[in-house]
């Protein structure tokens, strides 16, 4: 899972708390804070640059009044940061915390007048999840590793403390998104026992049928990049048990039994098991972008081009993405004796509606 994702699975973070979400009290994002629904446009848009400069403008110019203020205007920077790729500098920005997020500066109760009636770290979760991944971005690995457990005993003793209901399923949602992460860290570096533990033991707490189905899924890639082929088909089978009317879980399914004939070299059945993906959703970016690379495999160039540049042409959004754009700047290469001309007209096309974050070196030009 990908900064991005991440940051958009954080969805209520950076509007409420770990204890109280703030927005049940208000009627609109910028009740809860200086012109927060202006930062939260930017961020849909991965206008990065300009959340750093209306940051910096609100911080300069004094315009945040409130302590909560501080701590979401920092959330934002940092994250802008973070997707600019200036991780020295957010790990600096959070550093100017004092003594860590759990400082009774960062609490309700340490400000009465504000804050009547409430209690708890105000301290959005994001900057938790940060603070745990950033050290990685700067090389320091297992201090993230180290970071990320202590934020998972935090989650889980919060998830405990809470009253079932809303308040409980977003502990349960970060727990998640928490184990997630570590696993991430564990897979890149092939330490498949630890993944397999920590996926089997989310399974395990996992209620929900199509959750558990997703789960399972990945439990399925992991054995795959083990080399347990057989543990891996099991795994997507009983994916394929869960019957549902949901899209994504149906091409859940398919895109599962692509990856398995890719492993056995059928391209061609491949092929079809990503058409009826794209069938369904001609959004589905991974079905478009391993249909275009078997194709690719099966020698047929002109084809693995169309569908990929079709699907920039269709959904720019959705399909313009780093590994997206490598992907299709290799097959111009074997294609074209002029693959320079080609790769700089879509590098131009690129830099007028690429959000800041984006990697142009990826066009290898």
């Amino acid at each position: 899972m990908d900064l991005q994702n991440k940051m958009e699975d954080q969805g209520e973070t950076l509007i409420s708390t770990p204890d109280h979400p703030l927005n049940n009290a208000f009627g609109s994002l910028n009740d809860i804070c200086y012109e927060l629904s202006s930062l939260q446009e930017l961020a849909c848009r991965g206008s990065w640059r300009s959340i750093l400069d209306k940051v910096t403008r609100a911080r300069t110019q004094s315009l945040l009044t409130k302590p909560h203020e501080h701590l979401i205007y920092l959330s934002y920077y940092a994250i802008a940061l973070t997707k600019l790729r200036r991780f020295s500098e957010a790990v600096t920005e959070l550093d100017s915390l004092e003594n860590g997020l759990d400082n009774v500066i960062y609490s309700y109760e340490n400000y009465p007048h504000h804050y009547p009636n409430r209690y708890g770290s105000m301290a959005p979760f994001v900057l938790r999840w940060l603070y745990a991944e950033l050290p990685s971005r700067v090389e320091n690995r297992q201090e993230t590793l180290d970071r990320f457990y202590l934020l998972l005993q935090f989650v889980r003793e919060k998830s405990t403390k809470s009253s079932s209901g809303m308040s409980d399923d977003i502990w349960r949602k970060r727990e998640g998104l928490v184990i997630n992460s570590i696993i991430s860290h564990h897979l890149s570096h092939k330490e498949f026992g630890v993944c397999l533990d920590l996926i089997n033991d989310l399974i395990n707490r996992e209620s929900t049928p199509v959750a558990r189905a997703v789960l399972t899924s990945k439990l399925g890639y992991i054995q795959m990049q083990l080399g347990d082929l057989e543990g891996a088909k099991a795994s997507f089978a009983a994916v394929e048990g869960v019957v549902t009317k949901e899209v994504e879980m149906k091409n859940l399914v398919n895109r599962n039994k692509a990856l398995m004939f890719m492993v056995g070299k059928d391209y061609v059945s491949a092929v079809r098991e990503y058409q009826e993906c794209i069938d369904r959703d001609d959004s589905d970016v991974v079905a478009i972008n391993n249909k275009a690379l078997c194709l690719m495999y099966l020698r047929d160039l002109s084809d693995s081009i169309k569908v990929m540049e079709n699907a920039l042409e269709r959904v720019p959004t959705a399909a313009l993405n780093e590994t997206f754009v490598v992907n299709l700047c290799s097959m111009y290469e074997l294609a074209h004796v002029n693959h320079s001309d080609i790769k700089k007209t879509l590098s131009n096309w690129i830099a007028r509606v690429a959000p800041d974050d984006f990697d142009t070196s990826c066009t290898r030009l």
